[in-house]
C-alpha cells in the first residue's frame, strides 16, 4: 500500500470521460485542493464547470497549468507528443505530469524529452466506457481496475519520487498499480483491448454492409454477442484512430495471429470439422472464467453491464 498523496492544484488537459472521472475521483478522495480544466473547446469547459467537475477552466494551455503541481494529460494519444512539448516550458518546477493514454510508447518518447525540472510518468488506467464527454465521467471508474505505469528511463532521485507519487495517486482513487515497460504494455494491450476494438468496429461495419438484411432487422434481432460488439464499436472514433496509428506494430503482429486462427476456424466450418471447433471453444471458456474470478468482469446476467461502469 502506497502512502497517501495530496496536491494543491491539478490541471486536467482534456475533460472527457477519463479526465472528468479522474477529476471527480481526486475530489471525492480529498487528494486535491483545486481542479483546473484545460480544453480547446470552451463549451466543454463550461459544461464541466457547470457539473462541478472543475473549479475553473482555461482554453490556453500555459495559463491552465500555471501553479499546478499535478498535470493530467487526457488527450487522444496522437496529441500527447505535441502537448507534452508545449508543457515542457509551461509547467512549474517539480510538477508531476501523468497521461492516461492506452499506447505508452509515444508517451515514454514524449516523457524522455522533458527537462529534468519536471517529471512525466506515463500511465494507463485500464478502465472506461463507450461514452465520452465530461457528462460521462464518474468517480468510481477506477475502483479495483488496474493502472499500468511505464516510466521513462530516468534514474535520478526526483524521477523515482515522481513514480512513487504517481502510484499513490492511482491507489488513492481506488486503482491497483503495476509497472512495466512501454513495449510490453503496448503488446499486452494490443491483445486485450486494441484488437477487440478493431474486430468490433469491423464486425459492426460488416453487418451494416449486408444489403439483404435491413438495418431495422439488425437492431431488432441483435443477440447478446452482437450487442456487445456495438457497445465497443460506439467508442470515441478519434481516440481509437490515434490508438491504431500509434501502436501499429503491436496491433499488426496480433492481427496476424488472429488471422491465422480465423483461417483455422474457416477451414473447420468448411470441412464439417466439429472436433476442431469444439476444442477451440472449450479452450477459451477457461479464460473467460479466469477474467471473472480476477474481478475484471461480472458473472451477473448481461455480464453486469446494467450498471454504469460495465
Amino acid at each position: 500500500m502506497t502512502d497517501p498523496v495530496k496536491f494543491k492544484c491539478a490541471s486536467v488537459i482534456g475533460v472527457g470521460l477519463i479526465g472528468s472521472s479522474l477529476a471527480r475521483a481526486l475530489r471525492e478522495a480529498g487528494l486535491v485542493d483545486e481542479i483546473v480544466g484545460v480544453d480547446r473547446d470552451a463549451d466543454v469547459i463550461a459544461r464541466a464547470q457547470k457539473l462541478g467537475v472543475i473549479d475553473r477552466g482555461e482554453t490556453d494551455l500555459a495559463r491552465g497549468v500555471k501553479g499546478a503541481d499535478l498535470i493530467i494529460l487526457s488527450t487522444p494519444v496522437g496529441a500527447i507528443g505535441a502537448v507534452a512539448d508545449e508543457l515542457a516550458s509551461a509547467v512549474d518546477d517539480g510538477a508531476l505530469i501523468v497521461d492516461v493514454g492506452s499506447v505508452k510508447g509515444v508517451a515514454v518518447e514524449a516523457a524522455s524529452r522533458m527537462p529534468e525540472r519536471v517529471c512525466f510518468v506515463p500511465c494507463h488506467p485500464v478502465a472506461g466506457t463507450e461514452q465520452s464527454g465530461p457528462e460521462a465521467g464518474f468517480a468510481s471508474l477506477f475502483h479495483d481496475r488496474w493502472c499500468i505505469l511505464t516510466p521513462c528511463p530516468r534514474d535520478d532521485a526526483a524521477y523515482k519520487a515522481a513514480i512513487d507519487k504517481a502510484a499513490a495517486l492511482w491507489s488513492g482513487v481506488g486503482a491497483k498499480v503495476e509497472i512495466m515497460t512501454a513495449e510490453h504494455h503496448d503488446l499486452a494491450l494490443a491483445v486485450t483491448s486494441h484488437l477487440p476494438h478493431l474486430i468490433a468496429f469491423t464486425i459492426v461495419g460488416a453487418a451494416d454492409d449486408v444489403e439483404s438484411v435491413a438495418a431495422g432487422e439488425i437492431v431488432k434481432y441483435s443477440a447478446g454477442g452482437f450487442r456487445d460488439f456495438t457497445r465497443i464499436a460506439a467508442s470515441d472514433p478519434v481516440m481509437w484512430r490515434d490508438v491504431f496509428l500509434n501502436n501499429k506494430e503491436a496491433v499488426l503482429e496480433v492481427l496476424g495471429r488472429f488471422s491465422e486462427e480465423l483461417a483455422v476456424m474457416q477451414r473447420a466450418i468448411r470441412w464439417d470439422d466439429g472436433k476442431t471447433l469444439e476444442d477451440a471453444f472449450s479452450r477459451v471458456r477457461g479464460l473467460r472464467k479466469a477474467i471473472v474470478e480476477a474481478g475484471q468482469e461480472s458473472a451477473a446476467p448481461n455480464f453486469g453491464r446494467d450498471n454504469k461502469g460495465g
